[in-house]
C-alpha cells in the first residue's frame, strides 16, 4: 500500500491512498476517535483514479497522529481477527 500526502498541518491532513477498500476502513476507523471533526474519501471515478482521504481534528491531536492511530487499531483488530482462523 502506498501513501501520497497531498497536503498536512495539524490539524488536517489529505492522503491519496492506492487501495479504495483499505481508504474506506480508515475513514470508517478514524470516527472511533474523539478528536476526529472529519473524516471523508473522495474518489474522481471508482474504477479509475486513486481515492483521497480526508482528515481533520479539534486540534487537541494532530491529524496525522489520529492517522496513524486509526491505522494501529485496524492493524490489532485485523491480527486478532486471523487468530480467531488459526
Amino acid at each position: 500500500m502506498e501513501l501520497k500526502i497531498l497536503e498536512e498541518n495539524s490539524k488536517k491532513i489529505v492522503v491519496e491512498i492506492d487501495n479504495a477498500t483499505i481508504a474506506s476502513v480508515i475513514e470508517k476507523e478514524l470516527w472511533n476517535d474523539a478528536h476526529v471533526k472529519i473524516s471523508a474519501q473522495r474518489a474522481r471515478h471508482p474504477l479509475i483514479g486513486k481515492p483521497v482521504l480526508v482528515v481533520e481534528t479539534d486540534g487537541k491531536e494532530k491529524a496525522k497522529d489520529a492517522l496513524i492511530e486509526a491505522a494501529k487499531r485496524i492493524k490489532k483488530d485485523a491480527e486478532k481477527l486471523k487468530k480467531l482462523f488459526k
